[in-house]
C-alpha cells in the first residue's frame, strides 16, 4: 500500500521540525494514540486504538525515527501488532520552507495482514489517508500555536 501526501504548515521549518519530533505533540496528534513512550535513540513504543472499516482493535506499535537530517528529513519505520492483524510501514518525511511556510512531504509504503488485509486495499488506503490528514492537521495547529 503506497501512501503519499503533502502538507503546508504556516510556520518556519525549525518550528515544524520541533513539533513533529516531540513525543508530546505526536501523542496528542496520532489518532487513537493512548500511550507513546520514548525508549531512547529515536525509538518509541505506543498503544493505539484504530478502526479500519468494520475492523476495530488495539495495537502495540514500535516506532523508529532513522536517518535524521535535522530540520530537513527523516525516515519513519512503524511496526504494529494487535488482535486485528499487523501493519508494517516506512515513510520518508521531508521539510522545505518558502517564505515562512513549511511543506511536509510524506512518501510511504506499508503492508497489512490478518483481518486488516481482508478489508481491502482501497479501504485501508482511504482510512490511512484520513488518519494521516488528521495527524498533520493537528500538527499544523500545534506548530502555529508556537
Amino acid at each position: 500500500m503506497k501512501l503519499t501526501g503533502s502538507y503546508e504548515i504556516n510556520a518556519p521549518r525549525e518550528t515544524v521540525w520541533h513539533t513533529i519530533t516531540q513525543p508530546e505533540s505526536l501523542q496528542g496528534c496520532i489518532p487513537g494514540c493512548q500511550r507513546l513512550e520514548d525508549v531512547g535513540d529515536g525509538n518509541y513504543e505506543a498503544a493505539i486504538s484504530a478502526q479500519f472499516g468494520p475492523v476495530r482493535g488495539s495495537f502495540n506499535a514500535k516506532v523508529s525515527i532513522r536517518d535524521w537530517n535535522p530540520h530537513e528529513s527523516y525516515r519513519l519505520v512503524v511496526s504494529a501488532n494487535g488482535a486485528p492483524g499487523f501493519v508494517n510501514g516506512e515513510a520518508f518525511i521531508t521539510l522545505t520552507e518558502d517564505g515562512g511556510v513549511t511543506t511536509v512531504n510524506v512518501d510511504g509504503d506499508g503492508q497489512a495482514g490478518g483481518l486488516l488485509a481482508r478489508v481491502g486495499q482501497r479501504m485501508m488506503e482511504n482510512v490511512s489517508r484520513s488518519m494521516m490528514d488528521r495527524f498533520f492537521g493537528c500538527l499544523a495547529e500545534s506548530a502555529t500555536k508556537g
